[in-house]
């Protein structure tokens, strides 16, 4: 009879054990387990939120520049309302090239100023009659409560909408500047008072037609 030593003494070998390959499948699995384990940083929601991109907020865009950077540039740009009108009636192309802004293919945009008597207010439109304009043009300034259109936003020249993620916020912004105007002038404006004095008033307007200026103001002031 043999033993182990007599075979490996004459060449013979040992039968290998195998190793059940669910086993190494198990361990694989720990390994891997513990190196995500290791390598994984746990974050909270609230770090989450504060490293991705942040939200867009119309109200802090309104409030940061509408007084400090879209009134001035109004004001500073702002022509005689006579003045614009009668440039838009001989050569409307060269009106808006002079005096206009123009976003891609939209319309021109122009800031205005000027003075008129102020009509009743209707519909959220306080017309204005102002002297030297032709037969049949029609001034409103927009009171509210609701403010249509794009007019501040698009006059300055300054804002675009490469500045924003998309459509939506670009709209937003036009819509905070519209926003903050009431607030900081068409809530402590008595319109009704109004009817029937001289005013002056800055604004922007989109152009629709010549006989057609509906401006969104910046300023409404009574002249004693």
């Amino acid at each position: 009879m043999s033993t182990p030593a007599a075979s490996r003494a004459r060449g013979g070998r040992v039968p290998r054990r195998r190793i059940p390959m669910g086993w190494i499948a198990a361990a694989l699995a720990v390994v891997l387990l513990a190196a995500i384990g290791f390598s994984t940083r746990y974050r909270s929601a609230e770090s989450v939120a504060a490293a991705g991109p942040r939200r867009f907020d119309p109200a802090a865009y309104g409030a940061r520049m509408y007084e400090s950077r879209v009134v001035p540039a109004i004001e500073r740009k702002a022509v005689e309302l006579p003045v614009l009108v009668e440039a838009m009636h001989t050569d409307m192309r060269e009106a808006g090239r002079r005096y206009g802004v123009r976003h891609g293919t939209g319309p021109y945009t122009f800031a205005v100023k000027g003075t008129g008597r102020a009509g009743p207010a209707a519909s959220g439109l306080m017309h204005v009659t102002v002297p030297g304009l032709p037969p049949g043009t029609r001034v409103s300034l927009q009171v509210g409560p609701v403010i249509n259109g794009t007019a501040l936003r698009d006059v300055v020249g300054f804002i675009g909408f490469r500045q924003f993620l998309d459509q939506v916020e670009y709209a937003d912004a036009a819509t905070a500047l519209n926003d903050r105007m009431r607030e900081r002038l068409l809530r402590h404006l008595d319109v009704r008072r109004l009817e029937g004095k001289r005013i002056s008033f800055v604004g922007a307007f989109s152009f629709l037609t010549p006989a057609v200026v509906t401006i969104t103001p910046v300023s409404i002031k009574e002249i004693p």
